[in-house]
């Protein structure tokens, strides 16, 4: 009995210690496996998600195959910021749409995942498409919207803060009238519509935002009138034809981007012959509101964009801009950077095209 006890005994140790050989050599859990356990590898493993295709649309602003080789580091660029975020992703392409609307229809219709596409697309295709970010510039010393502001602060100057829009300004040149409407408002006198119906205006293209559609918003809302009702109106083909107009007198009042005097100052002394500087000649008569810059916007009817992937889409952009590769890439359109961006924010850019919507059916 004793022996046989003995036996028993033996045997329950071997076999706490076979079982216990087991436990320490058991193989380590797979992803699937890890979402069970708890634990900082665990929790790391558990939000890994694979994608197996991202399929990225520019709009061709520029030369197809420029954009092309100019943004192919982009694929490795964003695996790699992905990848930081759990999501794995194989295999990232990149095209360019035959047209700005062929993206926002691609990304309508679910066929391409992120689009690099204007404010303007974005608005007209917001029914399919979420805009993510908004791409940076560089910011102005003056970004008021009361015209005067910017006359007492000349020259506008860049600055090393990062901006979301760009302003459209009305610009009174040095002949007689448009001296007059500079001379209103810096008193702080308000102009009213028969003043500024009594000038000459060159304006750009009906598609432009800084040279034509904004300076029409701002005539709606400040006088219920567009450019269509203005009695003196020449189109420029270029905003240095604006300028030159404007230098030779030949018009009083033009509309640009709130930059382009700085483009212009040089040649506003050599090309167009004037002898005092751009900023000594020139005044600010009007301030559109902001025209929000080139979005990135997801598709809504995309397979793989998710709620998570367009929030670690947010980061990994707005991280890849920090990079000097980064900044090499994002430069084909002029972006600096990228902040996050609100559908609200691109009202202004709805407005317009409902604008020009009425303007075709006039």
């Amino acid at each position: 009995m004793l022996l046989t006890t003995f036996t028993l005994v033996t045997a329950l140790i071997a076999g706490c210690g076979s079982n216990a050989g087991t436990s320490s050599q058991e193989p380590t859990p797979t992803t699937s496996q890890a979402s069970d356990n708890t634990g900082t590898s665990g929790e790391a493993a558990s939000t890994t998600k694979e994608i197996d295709q991202l399929k990225i649309s520019f709009v061709p602003s520029k030369d197809p195959e420029d954009i092309i080789t100019a943004t192919d580091p982009l694929k490795d660029l964003l695996k790699e910021q992905l990848s930081t975020q759990g999501f794995e992703v194989g295999e990232i392409s990149i095209d360019v749409g035959t047209t700005y609307e062929a993206v926002g229809e691609a990304l309508s219709a679910g066929t391409t995942d992120i689009g690099f596409i204007p404010g303007g697309t974005y608005a007209l295709y917001d029914d399919g498409a979420d805009v993510i970010l908004t791409a940076t510039r560089a910011g102005l010393s003056n970004d008021s919207d009361a015209p005067k502001d910017w006359n007492d602060n000349k020259p506008t100057e860049p600055t090393s803060e990062q901006a979301t829009y760009y302003r459209s300004l009305v610009i009174a040149g040095p002949s007689a009238k448009g001296q007059e409407l500079a001379e209103k408002v810096n008193n702080g006198e308000e102009l009213t519509w028969e003043e500024l119906n009594d000038a000459n205006w060159a304006v750009m293209s009906t598609t432009s935002s800084a040279g034509y559609i904004y300076p029409t918003l701002w005539l709606q809302g400040n006088y219920e009138k567009s450019i269509t009702d203005l009695s003196n109106v020449v189109t420029s083909d270029s905003y240095g034809n604006s300028f030159g107009r404007l230098a030779a007198e030949q018009v009083d009042v033009i509309v640009a981007f709130a930059d382009a005097r700085r483009d212009y100052a040089e040649q506003w002394t050599s090309e167009f012959n004037r002898t005092n500087p751009i900023w000594d000649e020139t005044n600010v008569i009007g301030v559109t509101q902001g025209i929000y810059n080139d979005t990135i916007s997801v598709s809504k009817n995309s397979e793989v964009i998710t709620d998570d992937l367009k929030a670690a889409l947010q980061e990994a952009f707005i991280e890849i801009a920090k990079t000097e590769e980064g900044k090499n890439v994002i430069a084909v359109y002029s972006h600096e950077g990228y902040q996050e961006a609100q559908s609200s924010d691109y009202d202004g850019e709805r407005e317009a095209q409902e604008l020009i919507r009425n303007m075709k059916n006039q």
